[in-house]
């Protein structure tokens, strides 16, 4: 996104822990506006993340009630919690990050959240974000949509970027900045992870690093 974006609404889907490139977008903009009338579309970031492991990224997926080929609008879409996906994505989070310099300031906090049950992933995924914005100190409006439109009037001062993050090009369209990871010795450099992988290696600095 360029600059004439700034101080603007930036129009975008929830998205379970969002990775760099979503944040250092979103800092760009005064307003978050969270589409909560679209379908669910499989294969994004709606219901996964990614965190750094030994061997390369690791896939984090929030299971879905009704699989990942539902049509279902997003606000409707339930979480599957018949398996205990919540303490198998923190027991995943503890054994990557757990000799991370932050992870133990952010850990019994966010174990809590782990420990939160939710039915809806939109609930979720917003929870999530509030978490990651505290943790951050970065503080911005949000707002959801009222109703889905397809397509927005450029001079309605929206970035609509609906879409446009996709795990498949991760990194791809983003200057992520360049920090120390837990596992780049062994796996290199890992470009837009989840925000967690930040917060984690660079705690109190992050916000810096995303304004760069």
């Amino acid at each position: 996104m360029t600059e004439s974006a700034k101080n603007k609404t930036l129009l975008i889907e929830s998205q379970y822990f969002p990775n760099i490139c979503f944040y250092k977008t979103l800092i760009k903009h005064h307003i978050l506006q969270i589409e909560r009338y679209e379908h669910y579309q499989k294969l994004s970031y709606r219901n996964r993340c990614y965190i750094a492991g030994p061997n390369g990224p690791i896939l984090l997926s929030v299971p879905l009630a009704r699989g990942k080929n539902q049509r279902t609008v997003i606000k409707d879409v339930r979480i599957s919690n018949e398996e205990k996906w919540q303490a198998l994505h923190w027991k995943t989070l503890v054994s990557a990050y757990r000799r991370s310099p932050w992870f133990e300031y952010y850990e019994d906090d966010l174990q809590r959240l782990y420990e939160r049950p939710f039915d809806f992933l939109l609930d979720w995924n917003m929870a999530c974000f509030e978490w990651a914005a505290k943790a951050l100190g970065y503080t911005c409006e949000v707002t959801f949509t009222a109703q889905y439109e397809k397509k927005y009037d450029p001079a309605a001062g929206i970035t609509d970027a609906r879409g446009v993050l996709k795990p498949g090009a991760r990194g791809a369209d983003c200057d992520t900045p360049a920090y120390t990871q837990v596992f780049r010795e062994r796996a290199g450099f890992l470009p837009n992870l989840s925000i967690l992988d930040l917060l984690f290696c660079e705690g109190k600095h992050s916000l810096e690093l995303l304004k760069v």
